[in-house]
């Protein structure tokens, strides 16, 4: 889905990737609460290198659009159906490269915003494949509300990172706590794959994952690029 978002230097910029490349498991504090999430693939060690895996498109919606719950996954009957936010710094690529440098990498970087990795924890233990799908349902990827340029951001290795539910903060961290830092994040996904312009990557997200529900309201705030904020509706088939 491709997304319009204004640009803090001015003007807007279609948000329309060709891929989504994630980080799972950055952050120290997310390790050790993911063995009470439980997700399939999990090892409590810190990883040697950046875990991957994709987000497609089609998760993309703007600033006040609604995360929606799918009403299928009711039908496979989980005693405890979850789906729950995460919030993260999202990087979007500037122009086509191919293995970066980390020295490199800032330079390639057309700017920062918010994103929430929503994530259908059943799916995401369950399914054999692994974590595609539970990640990639529509909607499952609210992105801005403003794209801040590398210039402008200042550190971005230092940036208080919140995400509220209903207004009462559940997630709270900056950061300087990444693992993998972004200019390596950066080189490691581009020796990977070709980037592309307007490719993003996510970075990971801190301890405070929870539940989402019918009605909620949920924000990430990104110090130096504001405050993404998205209601949620549970789908109605009838």
């Amino acid at each position: 889905m491709k997304i319009t978002l204004p640009m803090a230097s001015g003007g807007e910029y279609l948000v329309n990737p060709s891929k989504i490349v994630a980080l799972g498991l950055n952050y120290l504090d997310h390790i050790k609460e993911s063995q009470s999430v439980d997700m399939q693939n999990f090892a409590s060690e810190i990883p040697i290198e950046p875990v991957l895996f994709p987000k497609t498109p089609n998760v993309l919606i703007g600033p006040g659009d609604a995360i929606i719950l799918p009403a299928f996954v009711l039908a496979y009957g989980f005693p405890n159906c979850r789906t729950d936010h995460e919030a993260e710094l999202a990087i979007i690529i500037k122009d086509r490269v191919k293995n970066l440098t980390a020295a490199e990498a800032m330079d390639h970087v057309l700017g920062f915003t918010c994103f929430n990795d929503v994530s259908q924890r059943n799916l995401q233990k369950g399914d054999k494949p692994g974590w595609y799908r539970g990640k990639s349902l529509d909607t499952f990827g609210p992105i801005g509300p403003v794209i801040v340029p590398p210039e402008a951001i200042g550190d971005p290795q230092d940036l208080e990172i919140t995400c509220r539910l209903n207004g009462k903060v559940v997630q709270q961290s900056n950061t300087r706590h990444m693992i993998f830092k972004i200019p390596e994040i950066i080189a490691f996904v581009s020796k990977n794959f070709t980037l592309e312009p307007g490719d993003i990557i996510i970075t990971g997200t801190p301890s405070g994952v929870s539940p989402l529900h019918d009605g909620d309201v949920v924000e990430v705030e990104i110090e130096g690029i504001g405050t993404l904020s998205n209601p949620v509706k549970a789908e109605r088939l009838f």
